[in-house]
């Protein structure tokens, strides 16, 4: 029975902390925009093209 007081305990303190670190993280803002991160999956990323060798050398 000592066991099920200390596990109770120890969920207890896990819980506080996971409820510390939501409001650490709402309070730095880490959730200000929610919808960029959605809608930039749609866009292609941007190819860098590199100069190739004789390009580099004839410079």
């Amino acid at each position: 029975m000592n066991i099920l007081y200390f596990l109770v305990g120890c969920s207890v303190l896990m819980a506080l902390i996971f409820l510390g670190a939501f409001f650490w993280a709402y309070k730095t803002g880490q959730n200000d925009d929610v919808h960029t991160p959605g809608i930039r999956v749609l866009f292609d990323d941007e190819v860098i093209s590199e100069k190739s060798e004789e390009d580099h050398f004839s410079s």
